[in-house]
């Protein structure tokens, strides 16, 4: 440990923030210090590697299951260590940001579980990554309270036996957080985000009868997953705590992860609870990887794309049986839709459309499932409550029924729907309007009834690039249109003028729409297509 004395972590470039001494503390920054030497080499290499496998993909157009672990998946004899009892049963989960009002609602939602986030729904600024740890310190401290001052209505913490169990979700691996600095170099996002919030939160967590729990995002090889299950090893080292105290869930929301489940549940089965079944990045990852595979593989709208497409069947199903197989629960997709307090009818029909995707996830085997909004939950709740009963979960049903052959994971043209105008333009309104609030650091957004994420904002600028480098065609009021740069620069000017209306000059001069609209063409237009939006975006963010 002498490396952490020589050259001390330094916060740069950002202003002073209320009561961040009490996040970070020297002894905080220095376990910061360590991960940071310890594991950011690795994690450069796996970075690297996944520019190779892309270039595979590029070349051969096609994925399959990895034969030099054939071992792994074809021994039935390991599982993944028990579930603790704080994640045994997670019928219902709610998501969100780490913001003080929305930690208190999501910890008094009914929902089991809040997954605290720090990735998508999270705009990074310092503020956000700073006082969201804050805030989860004080939650488990019962040190939370919250008036809004708009409306003057405040908000406290039920009763601790009707507060959900934290699974906080880190940032990726790809992102850097600029702010914190450990010999010279910026510290991976994920690292500061696990290191603060392990470092001051798991013992208190242990007292509480719960623990230090993950969700691991945007993981790309069971390698991945290997690095995180050595950052866990020796954070636990680090602080005392037995081995087998961290657990984590991992979305599998990349192409190239889904062909690698049952290797990531088992190089962390000793830390693993579940996979999850991350719908838009899922959808994003195809595109990412097969954007010049051709015809065969381009997308259409994205709302037209729904679970019950065959490859998407394919995908879920093959996840609740690889978890149940090991052991491990398995967790559904996101009910983004947000309610209207001014059209009932809006509502009406949402909540059948939520209502009947969370019946078809009970019946398929999951465990539980993820929503966005707090009204979502007993919705949600009543359709595993009526598969699960008081059963915990259905781990015990195999789904040995169930048979995926590599090539159906990928069989994006099985499915019979084709782009249209409306997606297109349906693409560049979100993009806009959901990259002008992470400017102004919000991560979370609700647009068109839908809470929107980074993860939603990805899909819909990658496929105006489909699209346009595929020469998709559309049907247009009697006429043919193709996409092109032309036509998505039409519809981008037309949505920023429709905005201008819509908000008025002055809060649209307040707003960081023009910002918005030029990084949406550079990142749906642009030859040299970025690996993410949020790479970009995180150069002009403020704070």
């Amino acid at each position: 440990m002498s490396a952490e004395a020589t050259s001390p972590s330094a916060v740069v470039g950002a202003e002073p923030l209320p009561r961040q001494d009490e996040v970070l503390t020297e002894a905080a920054l220095a376990f910061v210090a360590e991960l940071h030497r310890r594991f950011t080499p690795r994690r450069d290499e796996l970075l690297a590697r996944r520019v190779e496998r892309r270039a595979e993909i590029a070349r051969t157009s096609s994925l399959d299951f990895l034969p030099e672990t054939a071992s792994v998946r074809e021994d039935d004899t390991w599982r993944v260590a028990p579930t603790p009892e704080a994640l045994n049963d997670r019928r219902v989960e709610i998501t969100g940001p780490t913001d003080r009002k929305m930690t208190i609602n999501a910890l008094n939602s009914g929902a089991r579980i809040w997954l605290a986030d720090f990735e998508d729904a999270s705009a990074p600024t310092w503020e956000n990554v700073v006082l969201g740890q804050l805030n989860l310190m004080d939650a488990y401290r019962r040190a939370i309270d919250f008036t809004d001052p708009r409306t003057g209505k405040s908000y406290a913490l039920k009763d601790a036996a009707e507060l959900a169990t934290v699974v906080m979700r880190p940032r990726g691996w790809h992102l850097a957080e600029r702010h914190l600095t450990v010999d010279g170099e910026p510290v991976p996002g994920s690292l500061v985000d696990f290191g603060l919030y392990f470092f001051h939160n798991a013992r208190r967590l242990i007292e509480l009868g719960k623990g230090p729990y993950f969700y691991l995002p945007k993981t790309e090889s069971h390698l991945e997953a290997r690095l995180w299950n050595e950052v866990f090893v020796f954070a636990q080292d680090h602080v005392g705590i037995p081995q087998g105290t961290v657990r984590a869930t991992v979305l599998i929301e990349t192409i190239t992860a889904a062909y690698e489940m049952e290797e990531i549940l088992y190089e962390l089965r000793d830390h693993a609870s579940g996979l999850n079944a991350g719908r838009w990045d899922y959808l994003f990852s195809i595109v990412k990887n097969f954007r010049d595979g051709g015809a065969k593989f381009v997308l259409p709208d994205r709302n037209a794309v729904t679970m019950t497409a065959p490859f998407m069947r394919a995908y879920t199903e093959l996840l609740v049986r690889t978890c149940h197989k090991r052991g491990a629960h398995a967790i559904g997709g996101m009910a983004a839709f947000i309610p209207s307090r001014h059209d009932a009818e809006v509502n009406k029909v949402a909540f059948e459309k939520v209502r009947a995707d969370k019946d078809r996830e009970a019946a398929d085997g999951f465990d539980g499932s993820w929503v966005a909004h707090p009204d979502l939950v007993p919705i949600a709740m009543a359709s595993f409550d009526a598969v699960l009963g008081d059963r915990p979960n259905q781990k015990d049903r195999l789904r040995e029924d169930v048979s995926v052959a590599a090539g159906d994971l990928i069989a994006i043209d099985s499915l019979d729907a084709r782009p249209t105008y409306e997606g297109l333009r349906n693409a560049v309104q979100v993009g806009i309007r959901y990259i002008e609030a992470w400017l102004r650091g919000m991560g979370a957004v609700a647009i068109f009834n839908l809470m929107e994420d980074a993860a939603t904002a990805e899909i819909s600028r990658s496929q105006i690039w489909q699209w346009i480098n595929a020469g998709v065609e559309f049907d247009h009021e009697g006429t043919t249109l193709r996409a092109t740069p032309e036509l998505a620069r039409t519809l981008a000017a037309d949505e920023l003028a429709a905005i201008r209306a819509e908000t008025g000059e002055d809060a649209f001069a307040a707003g960081r729409w023009q910002q918005a609209h030029d990084l949406l063409l550079t990142v749906a237009l642009d030859d040299d297509y970025a690996d993410f939006l949020t790479l970009p975006a995180y150069e002009q963010l403020r704070g």
